[in-house]
């Protein structure tokens, strides 16, 4: 039986169809799979090991709705009862009026005084079919339209990071630029605050985390750079 053996490195970089480890100890994951004795990448991304789990991070590609996902999307229509929703992805979704007020609405009412052509809402994903209808709500802690500020988009796949670990990485651009953030598990952002120079700042910390989220000690880094910005 062949020794199983590692052939990459924990944030390393590998395109589709590269050989990342061999035997059969380690285990493919999200971005990898099986194929007889070795464990090869599907996709061009990130490396990610934990134990003898082997999963790639993508680098580049569409955001793929999840049931449980919260994203920023806009309305693209508004219909009889519900509205059309552009998700930045390959597919639509539909907000039903059920689910998008606790208010009491009558047949018939006009649904642009609620939410308009144009309009940005922050929606929680109910559920996936198989064939990729969306459900969406607007019940829940910060479900809500987005008023003011400025809407910019970033790569899906490198949200976790954006975020960070309990909310740390975004808790840092908003405490230094005192604006307000929300990021889309669709790579979708809002950012708003009272000063325009903070709030531009924010949009290029979040650009800048994008960048170069692949390096480690990131939070550290941004903290020094937003120190001395916001001297500047």
């Amino acid at each position: 039986m062949t020794e199983s053996k590692l052939l990459v490195q924990d944030k390393q970089i590998v395109v589709p169809g590269e050989e990342l480890a061999q035997g059969m100890d380690y285990l493919p994951s999200s971005g990898s799979y099986r194929d007889d004795n070795s464990i090869v990448s599907q996709v061009m991304g990130l490396v990610r090991i934990d134990g003898k789990v082997i999963k790639i991070i993508p680098l580049t590609g569409k955001y793929l709705p999840k049931r449980n996902d919260v994203i920023i999307a806009q309305v693209t229509d508004v219909a009889y009862s519900a509205w059309t929703l552009n998700t930045f992805s390959a597919y639509n979704a539909m907000l039903s009026l059920k689910e998008a007020t606790s208010e009491y609405i009558e047949k018939g009412a006009d649904l642009t005084k609620f939410y308009n052509i144009g309009d940005y809402i922050v929606v929680k994903i109910t559920n996936v079919t198989s064939q990729k209808l969306i459900d969406v709500t607007m019940k829940g802690p910060g479900l809500r339209k987005l008023r003011k500020g400025r809407i910019f988009q970033v790569n899906s796949h490198k949200v976790p990071r954006i975020i960070g670990k309990q909310g740390s990485m975004v808790m840092v651009v908003k405490n230094h630029t005192n604006t307000q953030v929300t990021v889309g598990q669709n790579g979708v952002v809002w950012v708003y605050g009272e000063d325009p120079k903070m709030e531009n700042l924010a949009e290029k910390a979040i650009k800048k985390i994008e960048a170069e989220s692949h390096t480690d000690g990131l939070t550290d880094k941004m903290e020094k750079w937003l120190s001395g910005e916001v001297k500047k």
